[in-house]
């Protein structure tokens, strides 16, 4: 007989770029899209949130509006739109869509501070540092607890300091 192939699970993680702290983390299975679990991942939170920066895989009018119906009208939602995007609903995205257009992709992340998400990519890669890239428990049940055990452990290591970087020219 063949062996079972191994399933993978999607480790789904908020941020804080300023604090470092997890906010928010949840495990899901390889078929379930970042899109869906958003709606989960944002009820775990219970900090307020301004700023939004996601991949474009969080492209789409339903992670808007579950961003505004979680946080209100004055969340900032920076996505990059794919290249072939059209305008739609969503005004903040349009603006996107334009300034992309006019300016080109390098100057919108620049100025919409979407390089920040580099500080989050830290952050994934710290984790696979400190707490590995695979999870221990076999069971999902007990998978989802060592994900809460990993954000909390991380989020005390994060509170005994981090290191300051400065630029410089």
């Amino acid at each position: 007989t063949k062996k079972a192939r191994k399933t993978w699970r999607k480790l789904h993680i908020g941020l804080d770029p300023e604090t470092g702290d997890v906010v928010a983390s949840k495990v899901t299975t390889e078929h379930v899209g970042d899109e869906t679990a958003l709606p989960e991942l944002l009820a775990d939170m219970d900090a307020d949130v301004s700023r939004f920066l996601a991949d474009g895989a969080y492209d789409g009018q339903g992670v808007a509006d579950c961003l505004i119906g979680k946080f209100g009208l004055g969340v900032d939602v920076i996505i990059p739109p794919p290249k072939n995007a059209a305008h739609g609903e969503n005004a903040q995205r349009n603006h996107h869509i334009d300034a992309i257009a006019q300016h080109g992709r390098m100057s919108w992340q620049t100025k919409t501070g979407y390089n920040e998400r580099s500080r989050i990519e830290a952050q994934i890669g710290r984790w696979k540092q400190v707490i590995g890239d695979r999870l221990q428990a076999r069971n999902f049940d007990n998978q989802i607890a060592e994900v809460k055990i990993a954000s909390k452990g991380l989020n005390r290591m994060t509170g005994f300091g981090r290191a300051a970087y400065e630029r410089v020219f």
